[in-house]
């Protein structure tokens, strides 16, 4: 898997923000701080984006890490 952003998991599952919030629990804004690289999500919350979005937790780290690192 080639490196991806957290904003990039949610648009392969063609799924707005809004729609990861309500899944999720979790607000809009929280969401987009993620994506922004501006919050590093608890490990409850990467287990939830990581159920979302179908992929394994240590690929839902990589990508947070990847969006943290491209955002600096």
């Amino acid at each position: 898997m080639k490196e991806i952003t957290i904003k990039e998991l949610r648009l392969k599952k063609k799924m707005t923000q809004e729609q990861v919030a309500e899944k999720s629990g979790y607000s809009k804004d929280y969401i987009s701080m993620i994506e922004r690289g501006e919050r590093n999500p608890s490990d409850k919350a990467k287990a939830i984006l990581a159920d979302i979005y179908g992929v394994t937790i240590v690929q839902i780290f990589l990508a947070i890490q990847r969006t943290i690192s491209t955002t600096k």
